[in-house]
């Protein structure tokens, strides 16, 4: 944890306060709470379905205000405004509509779902949230990256002019996969991980009047050297093309091996170039103009 956890009712500014974790697993528990911890994000709750989960989390984290004995004590809890949903996919919208039922603002962690079917239902969830006066955000982090959140901002002050095209490389080692859950996950690449770099990359393209994206095209495979008990394929590429035409490729070639590991982009314009990295300690960018 970077900052000392404050006690539950330390006096957090009422925008900051009556955050619930429906879901408080492995990421909630190494990535959310800590973050909560650091900027002073009042927690009201948390809830798993296993109580070996959420077993000592409060020790861990003496800000959380309780362990809920279930999902729907949680909800019905009129000191949660909102709740950060950290489940997996599955089932992820029934969560949602139970949430929203109960007047509460829901972060949803991505993917939202894995369900052709669920995207037919979402318009009417966004209606009924709507109507109850409450909002639904995905968890897109991603594009608060610094080197992200600044191209994101050149864009759209037209610095590169029109964006002709978008182009990633997964240049680091893989997250841990095997025998994790994420392993688990179909083509876990293309319908989890990447979705950052897909929600940016769709960002800079209609910022940069490129319109929306028409067509795309994925493929993932096994790679040499790839253990047998990793059951999801480590290499991946995702293609797309917006209404304009212009282009944009996501590459991830393995489990890269580099003394420098990051993950470089371009961002390609008629009036300009953005080149930069995100993650392990790669940050930067320029504006080649």
């Amino acid at each position: 944890m970077s900052a000392a956890a404050p006690e539950a009712g330390s006096g957090f500014p009422a925008d900051r306060s009556g955050v619930a974790i429906l879901g408080a697993g492995t990421i909630a528990q190494s990535a959310h709470l800590p973050a909560y911890a650091q900027h002073g994000v009042g927690v009201t709750g948390v809830w798993s379905r296993s109580p070996a989960t959420t077993a000592g989390i409060r020790d861990r984290f003496p800000f959380v205000g309780r362990v809920y004995d279930s999902a729907e004590e949680l909800l019905a809890d009129p000191e949660v405004r909102f709740v950060d949903l950290a489940t997996g996919p599955e089932g992820r919208l029934e969560w949602i509509e139970a949430a929203v039922d109960a007047g509460k603002h829901v972060l949803a962690q991505k993917p939202l779902t894995l369900s052709v079917a669920d995207l037919d239902r979402l318009p009417a969830l966004l209606a009924r949230a709507e109507a109850a006066g409450v909002t639904i955000a995905v968890n897109h982090n991603g594009r608060w990256a610094p080197p992200w959140r600044a191209s994101t901002l050149l864009v759209r002050d037209g610095r590169v002019g029109d964006v002709v095209g978008v182009t990633h490389l997964h240049d680091k080692p893989l997250p841990p996969l095997v025998g994790t859950p994420f392993d688990d996950v179909p083509h876990m690449l293309l319908t989890d991980y990447l979705l950052h770099w897909v929600d940016i990359t769709r960002t800079w393209l209609a910022d940069g009047g490129a319109g929306r994206v028409v067509t795309v095209q994925a493929s993932d495979s096994r790679v040499p050297g790839q253990p047998a008990e990793a059951r999801n394929p480590w290499a991946a590429t995702l293609s797309m093309t917006a209404a304009s035409g212009a282009t944009a490729v996501v590459r991830v070639p393995g489990n890269s091996v580099s003394s420098h590991p990051g993950c470089p982009f371009w961002v390609h314009g008629t009036g300009g170039t953005l080149r930069g990295s995100v993650l392990v300690g790669s940050d930067r960018l320029e504006v080649d103009d």
